[in-house]
C-alpha cells in the first residue's frame, strides 16, 4: 500500500540581495528624507540609498517518487542537496511551491533538537505537550508515558525545566516522544548524531523494531553512510534539489561516493594553494611515502604508510598541533593522530620551516578504500586549516603478511593489526 506519493514537487525562495551606496556623508544622511520626498513630488519613486534585488533559489525541483508502507527509506545527499526541504514539505511545516504531496497516516517527525519542546515547561509536561502537536490523545499519551520516560533516560529529571537539558537530553526525550505515540510515518533528521554512540545504536534499534513489527514508514537522514547501510533497505540521493538516484541502498551508495570523490594525492599542490591563508602558519607540501617513495593514490597494507607534512610558522606559538584524521569510504572515523601525542604535553615551537611526519604500521590497515584528512590547529584557540581539512584518498592493496596463503578467509574489517598473541600448555 502506497503511504507517500510525490509528484513533480518543488520548493522555490526568493534570495533578496541588499547593495548598499559605497559611502554618505552625515549631511547626505539627514538630507535624504527630504531628497526622497522632492524626488516622489517630482514623478519620481521614493527609492533610497539602499536597493533590493531578487533571486529565485529552487531548494527541490521535479522530485516524484512512491514511498510504500513498511518502507525503511534513506534520504542521503552533500549539505544543500534539498534533504531538510524535502522532510519539512512532509512534516507539513512549509508548503510546496509546485507539485502534489499525498500522505496517508499520522506522521511525526525529529528534524532539530528540542523541536515542539517549551524551555520553560518541565520533561514532563513537554512530553504531554509535544505528543498533542504530533495529534495524540492525552490517553495515548499517559499511556506510553512510563515507557518514554525509560527510553530517555531521563527519570531523575523529569520535572526540570528542559531549558536546563543538555543537547543529549534533549534528543533523547524528543526521540522518545517520537517513537513511542504511533505515527504511521517517521521522520528522522541528522539530529540523532547529537546523542552518544550508545544512544544512537538504540534508536537505530527502536526504529527497526517500529518498522518490523507495526509496519511504519521511516524516512532517515544522515551522512553517516554506515547507519544508513544497516538500517535503510531503500535510497534517495538528492543533489541540487534534484532526485539523481532512487534504488536498493549499497547501489545508491556507491553512487554518491563516487560523484563525491576526492582529487588524487597529484593534485595536492593545488589544493594547498587554495587552503585560506593564515597570519602565522602556512602549509607547504604533504606527501604520502612508502619506501621513501611517493604513493599515487595506492598503498600497500605490508608495508608503513608514511604522512610527511613540511610547513612553515612566522611567530613562536604555544599549542600549535597538526594532525590527520582516517576514515573510511563510508565516512566512518577511524581514528585521530597528532603530530605531539608522543610529548605528553602542550609544546611552544618557535618560526621556522617544520616537518612532522606521522607513520601508520605495516599491517595496520585492511586492502579497502580510507580517506586520510589533514588538518591545523592552535589548541582552544582556532583552527589554521579548517574542516574538513585536506583530503587524500587512499586505496590499500593486500601484500602484507597477513596475505599468509594458508589463511583461507579474507582480512575482516577495515583495520587489521598483528597482534601479539602467546600459547602455553599448563598442564
Amino acid at each position: 500500500m502506497t503511504v507517500v506519493k510525490i509528484e513533480n514537487l518543488g520548493k522555490k525562495y526568493l534570495l533578496t540581495h541588499k547593495r548598499k551606496e559605497p559611502y554618505l556623508a552625515f549631511r547626505d544622511v539627514m538630507s535624504e528624507p527630504f531628497r526622497r520626498v522632492g524626488k516622489f513630488l517630482a514623478g519620481g519613486t521614493m527609492t533610497g540609498a539602499v536597493t533590493e534585488s531578487c533571486e529565485e533559489f529552487w531548494a527541490l525541483q521535479d522530485v516524484s517518487f512512491e514511498i510504500s508502507q513498511g518502507e525503511k527509506i534513506g534520504i542521503i545527499g552533500r549539505n544543500g542537496a534539498g534533504k531538510s526541504t524535502l522532510l519539512k514539505i512532509l512534516s507539513r511545516i512549509v508548503e510546496p511551491t509546485t507539485g502534489r504531496i499525498g500522505i496517508k497516516g499520522r506522521v511525526a517527525s525529529l528534524l532539530e533538537v528540542g523541536t515542539g519542546f517549551h524551555p520553560e515547561l518541565t520533561g514532563r509536561e513537554n512530553i504531554y505537550l509535544n505528543g498533542a502537536i504530533l495529534g495524540m490523545s492525552r490517553f495515548e499519551i499517559a499511556r506510553n508515558f512510563d515507557e518514554i520516560v525509560d527510553f530517555a533516560e531521563v527519570e531523575r529529571f523529569l520535572d526540570t525545566p528542559v531549558k536546563r537539558f543538555s543537547s543529549g537530553m534533549y534528543v533523547r526525550l524528543a526521540f522518545a516522544v517520537a517513537a513511542h505515540l504511533e505515527p504511521e510515518i517517521l521522520i528522522v533528521d541528522e539530529v540523532l548524531a547529537v546523542g552518544d554512540a550508545q544512544f544512537q545504536k538504540k534508536c537505530l534499534g527502536k526504529m527497526e523494531d517500529v518498522s518490523k513489527k507495526d509496519g511504519k514508514t521511516i524516512f532517515f537522514v544522515s551522512h553517516n553512510m554506515q547507519a544508513i547501510r544497516q538500517f535503510c533497505n531503500r535510497c534517495i540521493l538528492l543533489k541540487s534539489g534534484t532526485v539523481i538516484s532512487d534504488d536498493n541502498t549499497d547501489t545508491v551508495i556507491k553512487k554518491y561516493l563516487d560523484t563525491t570523490a576526492i582529487a588524487g594525492n597529484d593534485e595536492l599542490p593545488l589544493l594547498i594553494s587554495k587552503l585560506p591563508q593564515d597570519s602565522v602558519f602556512k602549509l607547504e607540501d604533504i606527501r604520502i611515502l612508502q619506501n621513501g617513495e611517493p604513493v599515487i593514490n595506492k598503498a600497500e597494507n605490508g608495508q608503513q604508510l608514511e604522512i610527511e607534512m613540511q610547513y612553515m610558522l612566522y611567530e613562536r606559538i604555544i599549542g600549535f598541533r597538526i594532525f590527520f584524521d582516517l576514515y573510511d569510504r563510508d565516512e566512518t572515523f577511524l581514528f585521530r593522530t597528532f603530530h605531539d601525542d608522543s610529548y605528553g604535553k602542550i609544546e611552544s615551537m618557535g618560526p621556522g620551516r617544520y616537518v612532522s611526519r606521522g607513520i601508520i604500521p605495516a599491517n595496520f590497515l585492511s586492502p579497502t578504500s580510507y580517506e586520510i584528512r589533514v588538518l591545523a590547529t592552535i589548541y582552544d584557540v582556532r583552527m589554521c586549516i579548517p574542516y574538513p581539512g585536506l583530503r587524500i584518498p587512499i586505496e590499500v592493496e593486500r601484500t602484507g603478511v597477513v596475505n599468509r596463503a594458508y589463511l583461507a578467509e579474507p582480512i575482516r574489517g577495515k583495520l587489521a593489526p598483528l597482534i601479539e598473541w602467546t600459547t602455553s600448555i599448563i598442564e
